[in-house]
């Protein structure tokens, strides 16, 4: 079995990964390429394997520097499946859409310029046709399955809990009379989020790919900065101020609403102060994801189900404003009135977010509040680095805002989280790969580890090719299903249908509660389409269980 590391090798975003065998080659993830000094000759440039030959994708999640080149991928020869929890497959038809209407604005822009220059006109990197085409290639999954990729290959999506459908994947490989396990991590979340459940813990794998994004750095308490962030809503907006939020459309956004609702909605210190605070979420992308949100009740954490079955859903409030149309997105800039301005990208390089950035970066009244991770060579890595002064549209913008960065709302594991995630491996993996981090992040981490458990970290710092070796294998099973079956106890899968029978009963006390709602025929028809998958699982469980 080869590894080539394609991308996330000498910085956090461009995830891809390349596993082959004697005969079958997986990408793992295809993401964009973002920052840096030249992303889009990045993204445009050529795969370093031949697209055509990859036999299927199997992707992590739904974020763009994880899935942004998968329409690429096709438009080059790609033919086969791309594998994802079905979370991800409703998020990825939203992402990909968003980026092509991005790519199309970008080349229509460029080549307005080409002309007047007598230029040679670009095309887009990929346009609405080529997202359609790579969404039809798209094979929902569910987690804790085991997947047959190939005759050679099997594959498990556990729960991330970095966004919802995010993953980590179990990868068993069979060569001969060998097999060997490979886990890539994807994007580790941090523990105790609100929305979605903590990062599923793997107890073995022969070799590990593991980012490590904030491989040296630590986060404050999530509290401690939902409670900065409430202080800068009301002292900038009680001085007259706006504060701007760029964040990412899929995930911090959710997450933020869902902070908010506590406020707006509950009865805190903040719930008067901030009563007649106005907030907008300005990004048709944000906006579909949020329905994506509430279509997926299946991946939340039980806070956040209690919550829906209360009858209250978190992510709705008094005082919320979804901005779609464009006409939409600039009256906020017009009203006068001090809000709180959610908008993507969430490092500032594309959407709506750098028109709102054009109207309050100037003034010293208003705030810009980042709440993740900010690539090398972006406009919102620039700002927290201390310019004074960015270009936006062709215009040259005093930053005299105050900028903050709350850590606290980072969707990825800081270092101590990583550690605690890798902790729950029982012995060391054969090999450790660190990507998606910067080289001092990964280089930093790889001491933390040999520091505390003696284990040898590989820092990924181009883009290479491993060959694992046949006298590398630790797992302790022969075969996948083998190991699949035993992870769980028998006692740990009745408690696991005994929980799910109590979600049941409480949907069907709720909906009895509810019958005098009326549905509309789409809804009557999506509710009998549910009973009936329900109906069919429960008799095939039943059939399972009584043989």
């Amino acid at each position: 079995m080869k590894i080539q590391f394609c991308g996330a090798a000498t910085g956090v975003t461009g995830s891809c990964h390349l596993v082959s065998t004697d005969k079958y080659k997986v990408l793992l993830d295809c993401g964009q390429f973002q920052g840096g000094d030249d992303p889009d000759a990045a993204n445009r440039a050529d795969f370093p394997f031949n697209p055509a030959e990859i036999d299927c994708v199997v992707l992590t999640h739904a974020h763009i520097d994880h899935c942004g080149r998968l329409p690429v991928l096709i438009k080059r020869g790609f033919k086969g499946p791309i594998y994802c929890t079905d979370a991800t497959a409703d998020l990825l038809d939203v992402m990909l859409k968003d980026a092509a209407h991005i790519c199309e604005q970008d080349a229509e822009r460029d080549n307005r310029k080409n002309q007047r220059a007598g230029r040679t006109l670009v095309e887009p990197l990929f346009d609405t046709n080529d997202a359609l085409a790579t969404l039809t290639h798209v094979d929902p999954c569910i987690y804790d399955t085991l997947i047959v990729l190939n005759e050679q290959m099997k594959v498990v999506f556990n729960d991330a809990g970095h966004i919802l459908g995010s993953a980590i994947v179990e990868l068993w490989v069979e060569e001969g009379e060998r097999t060997s396990k490979l886990v890539f991590s994807g994007d580790i979340g941090m523990g105790g989020r609100p929305i979605i459940n903590n990062p599923t813990k793997i107890k073995k794998a022969d070799y590990l790919i593991m980012e490590s994004t904030y491989g040296n750095r630590m986060h404050e308490p999530s509290r401690e900065s939902v409670e900065k962030l409430l202080q800068i809503i009301y002292a900038t907006t009680k001085n007259g101020g706006n504060v701007v939020i760029p964040s990412f459309a899929v995930g911090r956004t959710q997450e933020l609403l869902y902070e908010l609702n506590k406020v707006y909605d509950g009865n805190t210190p903040y719930t008067e102060k901030l009563r007649d605070v106005p907030v907008y979420v300005d990004s048709p992308m944000a906006v579909d994801a949020t329905e994506v949100f509430r279509a997926n009740a299946q991946a939340y954490n039980q806070e956040m189900k209690d919550y829906i079955l209360s009858g209250d859903h978190p992510l709705d409030f008094r005082g919320l404003h979804y901005a779609r149309t464009s006409e939409e997105s600039q009256r906020i800039n017009v009203d006068m009135v001090p809000k709180v301005i959610i908008s993507a990208s969430g490092m500032c390089d594309a959407g709506r977010i750098r028109h709102h950035l054009k109207h309050n970066l100037w003034n010293e009244k208003c705030a810009v509040v980042f709440v993740g991770y900010q690539a090398e060579g972006t406009l919102g890595r620039t700002l927290l680095d201390g310019a004074k002064e960015v270009k936006l549209f062709g215009e040259a913008i005093a930053v005299n805002a105050q900028i903050y960065n709350l850590q606290g709302f980072s969707g990825h594991a800081d270092q101590g989280g990583l550690f605690d995630w890798l902790c729950g491996f029982q012995k060391m993996p054969q090999k450790i790969f660190l990507v998606h981090g910067e080289k001092e992040a990964k280089e930093d981490f790889a001491k933390f580890v040999k520091s505390r458990l003696g284990w040898d970290c590989t820092v990924i710092d181009r883009v290479c090719e491993y060959e694992l070796g046949e006298n590398e294998t630790v797992t302790a099973f022969d075969t996948a299903e083998e190991e699949f079956a035993g992870q769980e106890s028998v006692q740990e899968i009745r408690d696991r249908l005994k929980n799910a029978l109590s979600d049941v009963s409480d949907v069907i006390d709720n909906a009895e509660a509810a019958t005098d709602k009326k549905l509309t025929e789409d809804e009557l028809v999506a509710l009998k389409n549910r009973i009936a998958a329900l109906e069919k699982e429960i008799i095939n469980l039943g059939a399972t269980v009584s043989k």
